[in-house]
């Protein structure tokens, strides 16, 4: 799988286009399985299919605040995320699956309406992570929601084969 500076390097609508995609494709994936199939772990450290769509759901809300963040304010600071610690305290694994995707999609509409509103000025505007990852442009956000889909679509489908 590339690398987030490789998705980087490619042109902004083929990003666009990556993270268009991600809502059918989990859909696709997700066609047919029984609640025991989503909802089964492949390891005990590994998540099951129900957590990936859940953890998409919850950071599509998190990656969306941050980006309207960025664009109302100069330079807005983030707080650490612990997605292990929403997966227990929101306890994915009891969350439908299928209710989960529909918010997913949802909320990714509303990052796709809002990323196609913005201008060429907006896209090189940025926030401040307060751990490792430091400074991010709107653009760089773009660049690692298509690489965290990517990722986690492939996390979601070995969890449907069982494979951690």
């Amino acid at each position: 799988m590339a690398t987030i500076e490789e998705y980087a390097r490619r042109p902004r609508e083929e990003r666009m286009a990556r993270i268009e995609r991600t809502p059918g494709e989990l859909a696709d994936a997700v066609k047919g399985a029984s609640g025991a199939v989503l909802a089964r772990r492949p390891a005990p450290k590994s998540w099951a299919a129900t957590e990936v769509i859940c953890h998409l759901r919850d950071n599509e809300e998190w990656f969306l605040d941050r980006m309207k963040l960025v664009v109302a304010m100069g330079l807005p600071c983030f707080v650490t995320t612990n997605p292990d610690r929403w997966a227990e305290e929101r306890q994915y694994l009891t969350n439908d699956a299928a209710r989960a995707l529909a918010a997913f999609a949802r909320r990714r509409g509303e990052t796709i309406d809002f990323l196609r509103t913005l201008g060429p000025d907006d896209w090189p505007r940025a926030g401040v992570h307060a751990d490792s990852r430091g400074r991010r442009t709107i653009d760089e956000f773009l660049s690692v929601m298509a690489w965290h889909d990517d990722n986690h679509l492939d996390q979601l489908r070995r969890a449907l084969a069982g494979r951690p």
